[in-house]
């Protein structure tokens, strides 16, 4: 039995847990904390920036993989000194980590995204506020997500605060019709497959819900996203899921946002809308099995993340007006503003689909 070690015990960690027990595969979790939403699994609880703590999780597990990418290089680049096998690796993650160096070993690929700068004082920022209108989006380098990290200037001393801390990301405010999502799967031997492209919907700056396929994108946008997920994919060696994120601008551009590689929100409609799951692909991705079938099990999915809590009994409820919608719970304490599940539905008519899945999810508002 191969045993694969997910180092970050979050829900993306718990929803490869059904994956593995279908392969046969033997999972094991590092997780943060003992009541972490992956703790089915988790068989040591610890500090995954600690090498010491790491070297001796991966003991025994013939690959490492993450539930997220903040796992300092310095640990990632000791498990492979150690003789690891890290997927992704420490190349490749470097760019998931570093959102400076991701656009510049973007802009190295050829791939298009939003024209952009590194600033490292109040007159880098003026100048490019005087090239791009007035307004520009400047981002951390390291640790943001879902909308922390981000944040629209109009001024040069919008980043002063971040400024202190070291060099920033500024980016022009792209002018969009709205955001998609591609994923992409590749094994080290570099098979690569896509799921097709997603819709994802935002709402203070957190994924709220996720359309597959993308209403009318049209052959251009479909075809422009498959060539920069690939392209990224195979450019960083990557191994596993990738997401990467997108604009589809208002003039017709497809440009890339953001990258994750790991499983992602916006592949979580692949659970109950695809032949292959994206945590199944994963786990194939990691141990180089060859890569699973991604056509959709029906024309349309949609799936609505669920904030806060998802109490059993309105669980149940849920189920019982919406009975061929699918809940899934991440096991977590409740807290506003939390992702704590989703729900999808699948179906051939995608107005349907749609009021499924969000007549279930509405049973979790509060």
């Amino acid at each position: 039995m191969p045993v694969i070690g997910v180092i970050g015990g979050g829900q993306l960690a718990r929803m490869m847990i059904p994956a593995a027990v279908a392969l046969g595969i033997e999972i094991r979790v590092l997780a943060e904390a003992s009541d972490s939403s992956a703790r089915l699994a988790a068989t040591a609880v610890g500090d995954y920036r600690d090498a010491r703590t790491v070297l001796d999780f991966a003991n025994g597990c013939d690959a490492i993989t993450f539930d997220h990418e903040h796992v300092p290089q310095e640990v990632l680049r000791a498990l492979v000194a150690a003789g690891a096998a890290v997927r992704p690796g420490p190349d490749a993650l470097l760019y998931a980590q570093d959102k400076l160096l991701m656009r510049e070993r973007l802009g190295a690929l050829g791939v298009p995204m939003p024209d952009w700068a590194r600033v490292e004082s109040r007159g880098d920022l003026a100048a490019f506020l005087a090239d791009h209108g007035g307004r520009a989006v400047v981002k951390t380098p390291r640790g943001g997500y879902d909308g922390k990290g981000v944040r629209v200037v109009g001024a040069a001393d919008g980043a002063d605060d971040w400024l202190a801390d070291g060099p920033v990301l500024v980016e022009e405010l792209v002018s969009f019709r709205r955001e998609l999502a591609q994923l992409a799967a590749r094994r080290p031997s570099g098979e690569v497959r896509l799921w097709p492209l997603v819709e994802t919907v935002q709402r203070g700056g957190v994924c709220a819900e996720v359309i597959a396929p993308a209403p009318h994108a049209g052959d251009a946008a479909e075809r422009a996203a498959a060539e920069i997920a690939t392209t990224v994919a195979n450019g960083l060696g990557v191994t596993g899921v990738l997401a990467v994120e997108l604009f589809h601008a208002s003039d017709g551009r497809v440009l890339v946002n953001e990258l994750a590689m790991r499983p992602h929100n916006s592949g979580h409609f692949s659970i109950d809308g695809s032949i292959t799951s994206q945590f199944e692909q994963h786990l194939r991705a990691v141990l180089d099995w060859p890569l699973g079938d991604t056509s959709p099990l029906a024309d349309w999915s949609v799936m609505i993340n669920v904030f806060g809590a998802l109490p059993s009994e309105r669980i149940a409820s849920a189920l019982g007006h919406q009975p061929s919608a699918k809940v899934h719970a991440y096991g977590k304490g409740p807290r506003a503003g939390r992702k704590a599940g989703h729900v999808t539905a699948i179906g051939d008519d995608l107005d349907d689909v749609a009021y499924r899945a969000r007549a279930a999810a509405a049973h979790f508002d509060v």
